[in-house]
């Protein structure tokens, strides 16, 4: 018997952004670093949440890490750029599906 959690091939392959982002204004401040598995997102995560002052916790400022299709290793500056440029356009694609559902129905339901 094993203890711990069980990562899946793709868990332990995939690339992971970590990102921080204040709670209470929803600013974000960018991906702070590109790791490359679930393990090593999660002790990222828990290394800026461990250096991190009371202060800047009490403002709101988290961290949090999601999948992503960036390269491990890679500047954060330009990680937040082409992470921003890819919701951008996922946004607008999602709002022209469902301008095109209007204008096929003539309303929106």
């Amino acid at each position: 018997m094993t203890h711990g959690v069980s990562l899946t091939r793709e868990e332990s392959s995939a690339t992971y952004v970590v990102i921080r982002h204040n709670v209470r204004t929803y600013q974000s401040a960018g991906v702070v670093e590109v790791v490359k598995g679930r393990q090593n997102a999660d002790a990222a995560l828990r290394k800026f949440q461990d250096s991190q002052s009371p202060a800047d916790h009490h403002e709101g400022w988290r961290y949090f890490f999601e999948k992503s299709d960036l390269k491990a290793g890679m500047d954060p500056a330009e990680a937040t750029r082409l992470r921003q440029t890819n919701l951008e356009t996922r946004e607008s694609k999602a709002e022209q599906e469902v301008n095109a559902g209007v204008d096929r129905r003539g309303t929106f339901e």
